[in-house]
């Protein structure tokens, strides 16, 4: 255990956030850490209660998703977060969730509209919807296929994973990301916040419109730009 500890505890840490935050409820939910330079990430074991976890029975895979320490198995989306570590370098951590207003909008397979500038401060676009896998996706490899639906998707929408750090999967539930855990459990919050927004937003007025371009730039840059000046130095 020693040689993972650093990754054991920074994700159970971080899977311990998401009751806490009421992101999941019963298991429903999954938070991995991952070492790029091992090769490694460590997962919540599959359906063990958040008030049962102990940092020990965190379970190290590799990107392919083949188990190098732990005697539970793995969480059933093990497959999927192997994926986005596989192609993105720069991500450390990965958060499923299966968050009420997120997942309804990814069984609704609609793109959150962005409405607002709460929306704005996160990222410059919709939150995007992959679609729902074919038949023979499915029944193939379907966590790993779930994978190929959030990179397509981005691909398909010309959109960066750095910019954009949040997902919807069709008839699904959301996933986010980060360079932290911290981060990937924050951008799980954000988007659940902003799923409740829009849909609350369209609730009221069904003609909404959205955001016109020079507040969402706006808002994204004095955060996120070269000049940003949101927060402290």
């Amino acid at each position: 255990m020693r040689k993972y500890s650093h990754l054991k505890e920074r994700a159970y840490e971080g899977n311990l956030l998401l009751p806490k935050l009421s992101l999941v409820l019963l298991t429903w939910g999954n938070v991995s850490a991952a070492d790029h330079k091992e090769g490694v990430f460590a997962i919540k074991p599959s359906g063990v209660p958040y008030d049962k976890l102990t940092i020990e029975n965190m379970v190290i895979v590799d990107f392919d998703g083949n188990i190098v320490e732990g005697k539970l198995r793995p969480s059933s989306d093990t497959l999927t977060h192997a994926v986005l570590y596989r192609h993105w370098n720069d991500v450390n951590s990965v958060v499923h969730t299966h968050s009420t207003y997120a997942t309804a909008w990814a069984q609704s397979q609609l793109d959150i509209p962005i409405f607002g500038t709460t929306h704005a401060d996160h990222t410059t676009s919709d939150i995007p919807c992959a679609p729902p896998m074919s038949d023979d996706m499915i029944r193939g490899e379907y966590e790993y296929q779930t994978g190929l639906q959030i990179l397509n998707i981005l691909k398909e929408k010309e959109l960066s994973h750095k910019e954009v750090e949040m997902v919807l999967v069709g008839n699904h539930a959301p996933f986010t990301w980060g360079k932290t855990v911290e981060e990937a459990v924050y951008n799980s919050v954000v988007l659940e916040n902003i799923a409740k927004m829009a849909y609350l937003t369209m609730k009221i007025n069904p003609e909404s419109p959205k955001l016109k371009r020079t507040l969402i730039n706006k808002h994204y840059e004095r955060k996120h730009g070269a000049g940003a000046y949101y927060g402290q130095k």
